[in-house]
């Protein structure tokens, strides 16, 4: 297996490599939500990956834009209020950790995994995210 292919996964399965969504941002949040379903887990931790990929495109993830994602994956995400703070958590300091390399993989993922409905739902929980501190810079 090369190394990109080992490095980004591959949505088939192919010589252990995992599957559909499965980068190593989400397979770390998808490690702590290990009760949930294995896809579901994998769907919102790339959903969560995203809410702060926004969050942080101006280089500062505020109070209320946390708050704002947390709320998002309780009423998106049907999960409780613990695992949405575990999430959200996770999901920033991975975001903040690799988004350089992340960022892209994991959104194509998201993409690939979501259904066009889904991937409608993510775009207003986004604005809604960088919406959340009652401003959207460029950059969001």
């Amino acid at each position: 297996m090369s190394f990109l292919r080992k490095f980004i996964g591959s949505r088939d399965v192919d010589e252990g490599s995992g599957v559909a969504g499965d980068t190593s941002s989400v397979r770390k949040i998808v490690r702590q939500l290990e009760a949930l379903d294995p896809s579901r887990a994998r769907f919102l931790a790339a959903f969560a990956y995203i809410l702060s990929r926004v969050a942080n495109a101006d280089l500062n993830i505020s109070k209320e834009e946390t708050r704002k994602m947390e709320e998002v994956l309780q009423e998106q995400g049907i999960i409780p209020e613990d695992q949405a703070i575990l999430v959200v958590q996770i999901a920033e300091s991975q975001n903040q950790l690799f988004g350089g390399t992340e960022n892209f993989l994991v959104t194509r993922e998201f993409s690939k995994v979501a259904t066009s409905d889904e991937r409608n739902e993510l775009l207003d929980c986004l604005f809604k995210v960088s919406a959340a501190d009652d401003s959207i810079s460029a950059a969001e």
